[in-house]
């Protein structure tokens, strides 16, 4: 069912126009915005970096890895979804990948920023209905069978209403797969530039999502066998002071196919049931609880 942010009145049918209240989503570069105050400027995140981010994506080892485990996750743990949204859709990666592995699902993604949202239009090509919205006030209840939040949360110093946001707009029997930056020792001038507000600690995001009515059917960090050079590299940032998004996803392609090649060792490890105590970012998979 779609949600009413203005009334809270649930409703069907294809327009966003309350049947109740009246109340009808602006629209711009034709997405319906649900928090156009939020749309250009907020304390989330920096839009000039999805036009960056579009160049590095394809080619970066760390968002080929990242895919891939999401992807893996959700084959096994939702085998036939019929409704998939992923919050914080950005550029549209990780929701092109989601196309390909489910082109049965109904895709929904959103974005607080019509910049990604515009980048993710053209990188989707349609396949996906994508609307701005602030993921603390969810204009859906009761209607996906998976939510995705890919490097979200860390954004948002609200992150258990967010959960929570999640916990209503899932079926039942739905479920969230989620990934999140690991271990405060790692913090630094990457995780400003990106205007993060945490990094997650090892039990912190399952237990979040516990209090949120979830049960954690697997959890798992990854990026763990590069831990050590990840910390060398952030120890390295923190004592210079100086980050640079474009040099960290953009190293000598002999280097990327060696850590390539490190994170595919890693994601058959995991497939094969390994649950890395570990490492620079964290999976959680958790089911709606009835």
């Amino acid at each position: 069912m779609k949600r009413c942010v203005a009334c809270d009145h649930l409703f069907a049918g294809s327009g966003w126009a309350c049947p109740v209240c009246g109340y009808t989503p602006k629209t711009e570069a034709g997405f319906p915005c649900f928090a156009p105050q939020l749309a250009h400027e907020n304390s989330d995140y920096d839009p000039r970096h999805f036009p960056l981010l579009v160049t590095l994506e394809d080619k970066s080892f760390w968002f080929q890895a990242r895919n891939r485990l999401i992807v893996w996750a959700l084959q096994r743990y939702f085998s036939r979804p019929e409704r998939i949204m992923e919050v914080g859709v950005g550029t549209g990666f990780v929701m092109r990948a989601l196309a390909r592995a489910f082109p049965g699902a109904a895709l929904h993604g959103s974005d607080i920023h019509v910049e990604g949202l515009r980048l993710a239009a053209q990188r989707l090509n349609g396949c996906a209905e994508l609307i701005q919205m602030d993921v603390r006030r969810i204009p859906f209840r009761g209607h996906f069978d998976v939510i995705c939040a890919c490097d979200v949360l860390e954004h948002i110093r609200e992150d258990e209403a967010v959960l929570g946001e999640m916990f209503r707009a899932l079926r039942r029997g739905g479920g969230i797969v989620v990934t999140v930056p690991q271990h405060g020792f790692l913090w630094g001038p990457a995780d400003e530039a990106a205007f993060h507000v945490r990094r997650y600690g090892t039990a912190e995001l399952a237990e979040k999502a516990r209090a949120a009515g979830f049960d954690v059917v697997f959890k798992t960090s990854f990026i763990s066998l590069l831990l050590p050079a990840l910390y060398w590299s952030r120890l390295r940032s923190r004592r210079s002071g100086v980050y640079d998004l474009a040099k960290e996803h953009s190293a000598h392609p002999a280097v990327n196919a060696l850590m390539g090649g490190l994170t595919a060792a890693e994601f058959c490890l995991i497939r094969a049931g390994v649950a890395f105590p570990a490492g620079g970012s964290q999976l959680v998979v958790a089911m709606r609880r009835v």
